[in-house]
C-alpha cells in the first residue's frame, strides 16, 4: 500500500534500514493511518537494542527498563518512541511486567500488545533500483512510499467492523495490565467502536483489578473518556462494564433512584437524568471537568431522597452532599488543585436560583461562589441539566439571568477592581500609608457598589477631593 508520511518519519525508517536493522511503525499510529486520522504519537519497534538505537540517533534519550528510546524533533511536541522487540513476564502488580527480555522477532513484540487494532505493524518496502538511482540525483526523500501491513491478529478486519478485541486471551491481557480495561472503554468512546463480547465479558470479570492501578492513571483514562467524541456512549460502556461501580460507586448508586412525582418536571431516574445531562452538555462544552461535573451534579440525591405521604419526592440540600462527594472523588482520583476546585464549585453551586426578583448582591454572591472564570461553564451545566431532565433548553428567566450576569460583572467585585488605588488616595488627600487609606477605599467601594457613583477614575478622584476625614 502507498502511504504518505512526514519527512522525519521516513528519515527514521531509512536510517534503521540503511544500518541493517528491522524497524516497523506500530500501535495507534498504524490504526490512525489506516482510518485516515491525524497521527499524534508515533511509535516504532525494532530488533536493534537501545545502545544500537543510540548509535543511529546519538541525541536520543534512554532511561527506562522497557527498551524505549525517545527521540525529540521539532516536527512533534511529543518524542518519537522506538522500542526494542521485547517479551514480558510476571505482571505481579497487574500493571508492569517484573521481567522484560529482548525479543528476537516482530511476533514476540506484537503478541504482548493489548488489542488487535493496536497489534498491527507497517514495514517500509525495500527500495527498487530505479528509486535508488533517482535518490542519487536529489537529497529529498519521496514522501509517498510503499508499505506492507503485518496483521497477525486480524486487526484490520476488527478496524473495519469497529470492534475492540483483545489479543489472545482477554482475561490474561487484563490481568497483566488492568488499566487496559479503561483503555478499551476509552478507545471505544474515542472511535465510536464497540467492545467484542468475550473481551467485554473479561472486563466485567476482572473489573475489581482496576483498584490495583495508580489513581492518577485511572483519572487520566476517565477524563479521556469524558472528553471523547462520544462521552455518553463511553460512560454507558464504563457503567455496564462494572468499572463505574469500582471507581465512582456513588454514581452507580444513582441509577434507579426515582424522581418523577407530582409537581416535578423530572421524568427519569437520577442516573439516567445525569447521563442525558452529560450528553447534552457535551454538545456545548469540551471541557472534561465541566462534563464530569455535569455527570455527577446530582450524585448526592440518593442520600437525600425522601418520599412524602402525598407522593412528592424531595432531595433537600442534595447540592451540599453532592459537593462533598465531588471533593471525595477529586481527592480519590488525585485531581490537581485547579481541577478539584473547579469540579467542586460546579457541583456544589449548580442548584442556583434563577429569579427576576434577585438583587445585584445575590448575583454577585453567585459569581463569587462559582468563580468568575467558571460562570460560562456553570450556565452550560444548567442547560445540560435542563435538557437532561426533559425541559426546554432555556427559559425567559434563564435568559434574563444571563443578561443580568453580564451587567453585574461591569461592577467591581473587590476594592482592587476600583479605578483608583491607594496611591491615588494618598496623593489626593495628602496622607501617608496606613489604615486610613483602606478605610477610604472601602467607603468609595461601597458608593460604587450601591451605584451612587460610576467606577471611572475621574469620577472617583473627584469624590476623593470631596471627602472629609474625621
Amino acid at each position: 500500500m502507498k502511504i504518505e508520511l512526514p519527512p522525519f518519519i521516513l528519515q527514521i525508517l531509512k536510517k534503521f534500514q540503511d544500518s541493517g536493522y528491522e524497524i516497523y511503525i506500530v500501535g495507534g499510529a498504524v490504526r490512525d493511518i489506516l482510518t485516515k486520522r491525524p497521527v499524534d504519537d508515533w511509535d516504532f519497534t525494532t530488533d536493534a537494542t537501545p545502545p544500537e538505537i543510540l548509535k543511529i540517533f546519538p541525541d536520543g534519550f534512554y532511561d527506562n527498563v522497557f527498551g524505549t528510546v525517545g527521540i525529540s524533533h521539532e516536527s512533534s511536541p511529543n518524542p518519537y518512541e522506538i522500542t526494542t522487540f521485547r517479551r514480558e513476564f510476571d505482571y505481579s502488580d497487574h500493571r508492569r511486567p517484573t521481567k522484560v527480555e529482548w525479543g528476537k522477532t516482530l511476533e514476540d513484540d506484537l503478541q504482548r500488545r493489548d488489542f488487535t487494532i493496536n497489534a498491527m505493524a507497517l514495514a517500509i518496502e525495500q527500495e527498487s533500483k530505479r528509486v535508488k538511482e533517482w535518490k542519487n540525483k536529489t537529497s529529498t526523500l519521496p514522501l509517498s512510499r510503499s508499505f506492507t501491513l503485518i496483521d497477525r491478529y486480524d486487526g484490520q478486519n476488527d478496524l473495519e467492523n469497529k470492534l475492540i478485541r483483545a489479543v489472545g486471551d482477554p482475561n490474561k491481557r487484563f490481568r497483566e495490565d488492568a488499566l487496559r480495561m479503561m483503555r478499551a472503554v476509552r478507545i471505544a468512546a474515542e472511535l465510536g467502536f464497540t467492545i467484542e463480547d468475550k473481551t467485554f465479558e473479561a472486563i466485567k470479570n476482572n473489573s475489581g483489578l482496576i483498584n490495583k492501578i495508580a489513581k492518577e492513571r485511572v483519572k487520566d483514562e476517565l477524563l479521556k473518556i469524558i472528553a471523547s467524541h462520544n462521552p455518553y456512549e463511553g460512560v454507558v460502556i464504563f457503567r455496564n462494564s462494572g468499572l463505574m461501580e469500582e471507581i465512582i460507586p456513588e454514581m452507580e448508586a444513582a441509577f434507579g433512584v426515582e424522581q418523577k412525582s407530582p409537581g416535578r418536571h423530572h421524568i427519569y431516574d437520577v442516573g439516567t437524568h445525569s447521563l442525558l445531562s452529560l450528553k447534552n452538555v457535551a454538545e456545548k462544552n469540551n471541557d472534561a471537568i465541566v462534563r464530569l461535573a455535569t455527570l455527577i451534579h446530582d450524585i448526592g440525591k440518593p442520600k437525600t431522597f425522601k418520599k412524602q405521604d402525598n407522593g412528592v419526592i424531595t432531595f433537600y440540600n442534595h447540592e451540599l452532599v453532592s459537593g462533598r462527594i465531588a471533593r471525595d472523588i477529586a481527592k480519590r482520583l488525585r485531581f490537581s488543585k485547579k481541577q478539584a476546585e473547579k469540579f467542586y464549585r460546579l457541583v456544589r453551586y449548580h442548584q442556583f436560583t434563577v429569579d427576576e426578583k434577585q438583587t445585584d448582591s445575590s448575583l454577585r454572591r453567585f459569581i463569587r461562589n462559582v468563580g468568575l472564570e467558571n460562570v460560562s461553564d456553570m450556565i452550560d451545566l444548567r442547560v445540560g441539566d435542563r435538557l437532561g431532565g426533559g425541559a426546554r433548553e432555556t427559559s425567559w428567566r434563564l435568559e434574563e439571568f444571563k443578561k443580568r450576569l453580564i451587567e453585574v460583572q461591569k461592577q467591581p467585585f473587590t476594592v482592587h477592581d476600583l479605578k483608583i488605588t491607594g496611591h491615588d488616595v494618598m496623593r489626593e488627600l495628602g496622607i501617608k500609608p496606613g489604615p486610613i487609606v483602606g478605610m477610604v477605599l472601602n467607603k468609595i467601594y461601597d458608593e460604587v457598589v450601591e451605584k451612587k457613583v460610576e467606577n471611572k477614575k475621574e469620577v472617583l478622584v473627584k469624590l476623593l477631593k470631596e471627602l472629609t476625614l474625621n
